[in-house]
């Protein structure tokens, strides 16, 4: 007599970096059941073969699962289907979401990193509860997603949009896409150092400029104002546009403690309705978020 395998109710979530990769197979309460990790080969097959001994790895812990939730740099086109901006890893113009599905033999879905994040923290992280929750990344870069009802639409290259109200020095500062005046070359991590660069000739990390803030250091606190009122004027732009519940923070960015206060603080100055009803918090699951969110990619 033949016997068949019943798939787990577990979800499987992959975050593919551009050095590791990590699988994590969470239950309906959100608990990790299993997790494995390996590095991130260079060569493109290589990595579809790492990416399977992965889920056979945790399948062998947990017992088979359905579906598989991938959350990666960059994204599929929607037109070719292949993947773009897909930084430091082998996906960049390959047809990853099919290849993906042929070699697990099984639906697959796949979302951008910043896309997971938001619907990690919608789910069951700091957005929970809320109808309609922004996910913002600020690290190296700026990414966002945003979740309504607890459904993903899609992933915000709200980044590569310009900084609103800039003024002249802010819009000829270049970005990684070639343009100038980005909100990701203004308010991302790097973006911060730059800035205490120019106005003190001290070449410092966005945290180091952070510590000296909290320590008084005048100079540094001022950097730190001056990060939050772009940073409040590109979240405005977003309160705008979609009128989010919550705005959740992530990225290395996230760990400055002021902007809490001073962010919000200015937000009422660049917002349309007055005062603003959105929320800006600090990110519950941190790192977690992308493999968390991936497993959530799957309702």
């Amino acid at each position: 007599m033949t016997t068949t395998t019943t798939p787990s109710p577990l979800r499987l979530g992959i975050d593919l970096g551009g050095t590791k990769i990590e699988a994590a197979a969470l239950d309906a309460a959100g608990a990790v059941r299993a997790r494995r990790r390996a590095a991130t080969p260079h060569d493109y097959d290589q990595l579809l073969g790492v990416l399977v001994q992965l889920v056979r790895a945790v399948e062998s812990e947990v017992g088979a699962v359905r579906t598989v939730g991938v959350g990666t740099p960059g994204q599929p086109s929607p037109v070719t289907g292949l993947m773009a901006n897909a930084e430091n890893t082998p996906l960049e113009g390959r047809p990853f979401a099919r290849d993906l599905e042929v070699v697990l033999g099984r639906p697959s879905r796949l979302a951008n990193d910043a896309a997971c994040f938001a619907l990690s923290e919608a789910r069951d992280g700091a957005g929970a509860g809320a109808r309609v929750v922004a996910g913002v990344i600020a690290g190296t870069g700026v990414g966002g997603g945003l979740v309504v009802d607890g459904r993903l639409l899609g992933t915000c290259e709200w980044g590569h949009s310009p900084l609103p109200w800039a003024d002249a020095d802010e819009a000829a500062v270049p970005c990684t896409c070639g343009r100038h005046g980005c909100i990701e070359a203004l308010c991302a991590g790097p973006g911060l150092a730059r800035d205490h660069t120019r106005a003190t000739g001290q070449t410092l990390t966005a945290a180091a400029i952070a510590s000296l803030a909290r320590d008084g250091d005048v100079a540094a606190g001022a950097t730190i104002a001056r990060h939050a009122d772009r940073l409040a004027r590109a979240l405005a732009s977003m309160v705008n546009l979609v009128d989010p519940d919550v705005i959740v923070l992530g990225g290395g960015v996230s760990h400055i403690d002021a902007l809490y206060e001073l962010v919000p603080a200015r937000l009422a100055r660049w917002v349309a309705v007055r005062p603003p009803r959105v929320r800006l918090v600090r990110n519950v699951h941190g790192d977690a978020s992308g493999v968390r969110g991936a497993a959530w990619l799957f309702p």
